[in-house]
């Protein structure tokens, strides 16, 4: 019994030898989104200020841990009249709620767990994730989830005519980081 919590304890702390802590580079990273219009179309959106570090083991090319933040205000749809009213109290409140916040609570093989908060609301959401691996000091992955905006207090919308939706309630997620070894 004794050999065995001592080859386990000489496991745990081999693994944590090779695991580094990433600084996220922006420069090479997204976060963005995608939602219906008028249910016909998707209208795509991206993030511009955000921050993030995270884990990541070497050795097994695995994500241990991820947290982020991003300014609402750099919300970017390549529409600015569109980008305004999203910033306005109809959608994000961003006078009042400036930043988005995403902490991981439990990573497995291709899925991440994690407490997502938008607009003071924080749901634990999932995503799969896509190891992209780790090499010469960079490592990198991708993230792709759904959400539905309502269950964070984000619930504007319009009735067309026909009875469709100006705005569907799901977004889709599509995150890419990749950070750099912090030495």
């Amino acid at each position: 019994m004794k050999n065995l919590k001592l080859g386990l304890l000489s496991l745990v702390l081999c693994s944590s030898l090779f695991a580094g802590d990433y600084k996220v580079d922006t420069s090479h990273s997204n976060v963005g989104f995608s939602v219906k219009h008028m249910m016909v179309s998707n209208v795509i959106g991206k993030f511009n200020d955000f921050t993030g570090a995270f884990e990541f083991d070497e050795k097994s090319g695995t994500l241990l841990s991820l947290n982020g933040e991003l300014s609402v205000s750099s919300i970017d749809t390549a529409n600015e009249k569109r980008d305004n009213h999203l910033k306005a109290d109809d959608f994000f409140a961003a006078q009042n709620f400036p930043k988005i916040t995403f902490k991981s609570t439990k990573v497995e093989k291709d899925t991440i767990y994690g407490d997502l908060t938008i607009k003071g609301k924080t749901q634990n959401v999932k995503f799969s994730l896509e190891n992209g691996g780790a090499f010469a000091g960079k490592a990198g992955f991708s993230l792709k989830g759904k959400i539905n905006r309502s269950d964070f207090g984000i619930t504007w919308n319009k009735v067309l005519e026909a009875g469709a939706v100006a705005v569907g309630d799901q977004v889709n997620l599509i995150i890419d980081i990749e950070g750099d070894l912090v030495k």
